[in-house]
């Protein structure tokens, strides 16, 4: 089983996804008040009330399979800060998690064009986000992939 990361690791990686997302901007309210929450926490990490863990029932291993923290952006208040663990159980993974394509309106929605261009702008974040936690060392599904890729070509089993 994997174990959760160090939360100096997790503080990397909302310190970094915080100068990207807001970039000159000040976060708003909640947000910083989450953030000097769990920058004072001095319980397990990981129970902070700033960390959301996986509510979905089958997810009752413990600890669970994902953990979040919804810090947003300069743009869209849902987004998140993943921290999921790797397809193998072996490690967990930083992600940020824009969580707006499940209410993307139609095309032909008056809307629709603005939507778009939130979620390209979006996806621009987590695009840059996820570069820089790979360039500090931190985790990432993209890591993970390059890492496992490795593994199995060093191992005889990987593709060509």
């Amino acid at each position: 089983m994997a174990n959760r990361p160090e939360p100096s690791d997790v503080m990397r990686a909302v310190d970094t996804y915080m100068r990207i997302a807001y970039g000159d901007k000040a976060p708003p309210v909640p947000v910083r008040s989450q953030l000097a929450v769990l920058r004072s926490w001095k319980g397990d990490f990981f129970r902070s009330p700033a960390i959301a863990a996986s509510t979905d029932p089958a997810d009752a291993e413990a600890p669970p399979k994902r953990y979040s923290i919804r810090l947003g952006n300069h743009q869209y208040p849902h987004m998140k800060l993943a921290i999921e663990r790797s397809p193998d159980g072996q490690a967990y993974l930083f992600r940020a998690d824009a969580h707006d394509a499940h209410c993307c309106p139609p095309e032909g929605d008056a809307e629709y064009p603005t939507f778009r261009a939130m979620m390209d702008e979006n996806g621009r974040i987590v695009q840059a986000v996820e570069a820089a936690w790979e360039q500090q060392g931190l985790p990432t599904f993209k890591t993970y992939l390059k890492d496992d890729l490795a593994r199995r070509q060093q191992s005889g089993g990987g593709a060509p």
